[in-house]
């Protein structure tokens, strides 16, 4: 009646164990680091440049404890911090022989103290938040107003195209307000225009207006253009801040969406605004240039390397390390460019991405094109007065109609790489800082210090409480209590969540739920125990007849805190995920574990005299 098959205590073993593993890293405290990431929109952090920094620890006789390589970054641990700091300058040194043009961003770090056999298993402690480590926070308005602004911009360009390549006559053509507007002299070229333009430009909804002897046709943004416009704002934004604050080398930097105009920045350890300001405020430009291909000789591209670059052109390495010799004539800027995806060569299938360009900047591009079929031509990122090349295609064609292709011995990964990155060149729109603040690292220490001492003495209150109140069942409701915290934050670090206050806050509201299942199972047993069942019996029924009503309170509490996950934003999204988490591990460990220790103490028994429950005689 109340034995547990063998399998199901592996399985709770197991969970308890894998649990203990997660959460161990936790307790290692941290040690310094050295941190590399890209310094450039178009340097990637690899395995080449994780050995280059090994290599240049070796060269330099410094001693490290680890080397990982993640997504975004390198990161070397060491044992005291006079090793970290003469790491950082060796390796510096190393990955940018031209400190004036550095390539990497070496910048110190704490990183986890957990033994490498852990993180060999992925087992990572829980980051900390802003609140917990110190740093700055900005709350970015983003002006969308500008975003669609820029958008009209770029439609009148489109019409004014679309009606000159027809030949259609008009007395003007501009935006006024959140509207463009075109002049005609008749109703019948008015139609004509109103067809070519309905054809050509779906963002728009064209109607007709008439000004004595003036015809108008105005054209205002649709709903869904005017959703599809602010949200690709927003998300450049965000892509572009991404790839801006890779200069600040943040271990675990926050940005996220807030509302749908708002954007949330969070720098943990960053303590200097001002360096922050700049960085988010700084701009990126794109611009296209053909390549010089009578320069392209071997003693050109020589002489190039060591300085002597040709009159009127400029010298740079492509991604390959291939040199290449560009004009300084720019055909084209990124302010013509509306869009940028990864797609897939129509012939030959292979991974490209497919540009789309504005009314004008198509009519320059198609130009460039016809004259230039067979040469090749540089698309370059231009950040600080400094150009990247981000690819050099070869021409195969005059290119029309304001799509453009690139393509060439790309992966799928580089296609979309390279997307982001020609989308994300310069901010969509506008943003200004509507909330700073700072935190400092002390204050962060403390906030730490006191939400573990809440939640500590919270717990150690409550198992005083059960033990004294429900005896053994009592104590077993705590350990079960400590199993849930344990699965808790292996959670936690599982997922690499963002321990915040609010997150510290969820944990002790948990232990506070998590323990009343454990009441109201051990009640439901006093309860039968009053009513003549035996031992046995009024554990078995105590069990059963308090899990559906355990399960509807945790259903309804599991609702409100998805309603806050959902629609809550910030520390309420931090508060929400922990208690959210808790709500779940609390069933599991409050029903199965619990019941899987009085199994183990009363199940083997035949008979049972008497349950170490506290007073069960009637009140």
């Amino acid at each position: 009646m109340n034995r547990y098959p063998t399998w199901k205590y592996a399985i709770i073993a197991f969970a308890v164990v894998v649990a203990f593993l997660y959460t161990l890293p936790n307790f290692f405290g941290e040690s310094p680091a050295v941190q590399v990431s890209s310094g450039k929109a178009t340097v990637k952090i690899d395995a080449s440049v994780l050995a280059r920094t090994e290599e240049a620890l070796k060269k330099a006789g410094l001693a490290y404890t680890a080397a990982l390589l993640d997504v975004n970054s390198v990161r070397v641990r060491f044992t005291d911090t006079d090793t970290q700091l003469k790491a950082k300058d060796a390796v510096s040194q190393a990955l940018n022989p031209d400190a004036a043009n550095p390539t990497y961003v070496v910048a110190l770090n704490l990183l986890s103290s957990s033994p490498n056999w852990l993180t060999a298993i992925h087992a990572l402690p829980m980051y900390l938040g802003l609140d917990l480590r110190g740093g700055v926070h900005f709350l970015l308005q983003v002006d969308m107003q500008a975003a669609l602004t820029k958008r009209l911009d770029s439609l009148v360009g489109d019409a004014r195209g679309q009606l000159r390549d027809k030949n259609i006559r008009h007395s003007g053509i501009a935006r006024e307000g959140q509207s463009i507007r075109v002049r005609f002299r008749d109703a019948e070229t008015r139609e004509k225009a109103k067809r070519l333009i309905g054809d050509n430009i779906a963002d728009l909804v064209l109607t007709d207006s008439q000004d004595g002897e003036e015809f108008r046709l105005v054209g205002t943004l649709k709903q869904e253009a005017i959703k599809r416009t602010q949200d690709f704002a927003l998300k450049q934004n965000i892509t572009t801040l991404h790839n801006r604050i890779n200069e600040l080398g943040v271990a675990e930097p926050v940005i996220q969406q807030q509302g749908a105009d708002r954007i949330v920045v969070q720098l943990p350890g960053v303590q200097d605004t001002a360096k922050a300001k700049d960085i988010l405020g700084r701009t990126a430009t794109l611009e296209i240039r053909m390549v010089d291909e009578e320069k392209m000789n071997p003693e050109s591209l020589a002489a190039a390397a060591k300085g002597e670059v040709p009159f009127g052109d400029e010298f740079y390495v492509e991604r390959n390390g291939a040199p290449l010799i560009v004009r300084k004539a720019v055909v084209l800027t990124g302010d013509r460019l509306t869009d940028a995806q990864p797609g897939f060569d129509n012939q030959t299938q292979e991974p490209a991405v497919h540009l789309t360009l504005d009314g004008t900047g198509s009519r320059i591009f198609r130009d460039v094109t016809r004259e230039n079929v067979g040469k090749r031509m540089a698309i370059l990122l231009i950040e600080k007065g400094k150009g990247e090349v981000v690819t050099a295609p070869v021409i195969r064609s005059e290119i029309g109609g304001g799509r453009v292709q690139i393509s060439g011995r790309m992966s799928t990964v580089e296609a979309n790489d390279t997307a982001l990155l020609l989308r994300a060149g310069s901010l969509a729109a506008p943003m200004e800082i509507i909330e700073e603040r700072t935190v400092g690292p002390s204050l962060g220490k403390d906030n730490i210090e006191k939400g573990f001492n809440s939640t500590r003495w919270g717990f150690l209150a409550i198992v005083v409480f059960m033990s004294a109140y429900y005896v053994l069942f009592g104590v077993v409701s705590s350990v079960a209590l400590g199993v849930n915290l344990l699965f808790l934050v292996a959670l936690l670090s599982l997922l690499q969540a963002t321990l915040t206050l609010p997150g510290i806050a969820a944990i002790a509201l948990t232990l506070g739920m998590a323990i009343d299942a454990n009441v109201l199972i051990n009640e439901r047993i006093r309860e039968e125990v009053r009513g003549g069942a035996t031992p046995q019996a009024a554990i078995s029924a105590g069990y059963e007849r308090a899990f559906g009503t355990i399960l509807d309170s945790n259903i309804t509490t599991l609702i409100a805190g998805l309603a806050l996950l959902i629609f809550g934003s910030g520390a309420v999204r931090g508060f929400a995920v922990v208690h959210c988490l808790g709500i779940l591990t609390s069933i599991f460990s409050s029903v199965m574990v619990s019941r899987a220790i009085v199994n183990l103490i009363y199940g083997h028994r035949r008979r049972v005299q008497k349950l170490s429950i506290g007073d069960t005689s009637w009140k």
